[in-house]
């Protein structure tokens, strides 16, 4: 809502993103490989018109523009330079991170690594697969929560790019570049994402996705744990 607070904009947009993605998690368990892409897909576009044709609620094809946000605890005033937003959505960012890691190197994060390296024996030690993998939706359907309330916070604006699939394919850029699996991979691969985003669209305007795809296709030919994990391979340590 316009004139919101930040903070509790963030916890609103977090409990309901995560709701959506308990809700979706039911469908998503149950299918894996090219199923779980398609369906990936389906919701996507699904959502996206959902929202177009909500034009009361959405906006639709214009977005929401001039969002209003009150300074975060009623002291720190969002500028115009960005110092302000800048260092809020570091803040929020930090704060991920701790949650994460927590989440990584709980019993939890355990049994989501057993998950990953082999689904089907983990019915055999008394795991419920479904049940961890719908809790971990979730909890990442309420940090997209939280990292759409702060683009709508710091940016003011928000349109329906937010949810088109262009979006989606950045995400995945960004992970496969970083190194997927590892804790600060999706981090490093943001930042080199945008690095290159705004470096290429500066040579080249019209086909800087294309020169993107190309890093896409290097990094996963020479380093295909990505750019942390070719690094750690080259150190010897781990993330």
């Amino acid at each position: 809502p316009a004139g919101g607070e930040p903070l509790t904009g963030l916890i609103f947009a977090a409990a309901f993103a995560g709701l959506v993605g308990y809700v979706a998690s039911f469908i998503i368990v149950r299918v894996q490989h090219l199923a779980l892409i398609m369906i990936t897909l389906g919701l996507c576009f699904l959502t996206y018109e959902l929202a177009n044709s909500m034009s009361w609620l959405t906006g639709g094809t214009d977005g929401l523009q001039g969002v209003e946000t009150r300074p975060i605890l009623g002291v720190f005033r969002f500028d115009l330079w960005g110092y302000t937003a800048y260092g809020y959505a570091l803040a929020a960012l930090f704060l991920g991170l701790v949650l994460s890691r927590r989440i990584v190197h709980s019993s939890f994060g355990l049994s989501l690594r057993g998950i990953r390296e082999n689904v089907k024996r983990m019915p055999a030690i008394g795991s419920d697969y479904r049940g961890h993998l719908q809790k971990i939706y979730t909890i990442s359907a309420a940090m997209a929560g939280c990292a759409g309330a702060l683009l709508t916070q710091t940016t003011d604006t928000v349109s329906l790019d937010t949810l088109s699939f262009q979006r989606s394919a950045d995400v995945v850029v960004m992970l496969i570049l970083g190194g997927t699996g590892r804790l600060y991979g999706a981090v490093i691969g943001a930042i080199i994402f945008m690095v290159a985003r705004d470096q290429l669209a500066d040579i080249n305007p019209q086909y800087w996705y294309f020169w993107i795809g190309l890093l896409l296709m290097i990094v996963v030919l020479v380093m295909p744990k990505g750019i942390l994990g070719g690094l750690a391979r080259l150190v010897g340590g781990r993330d």
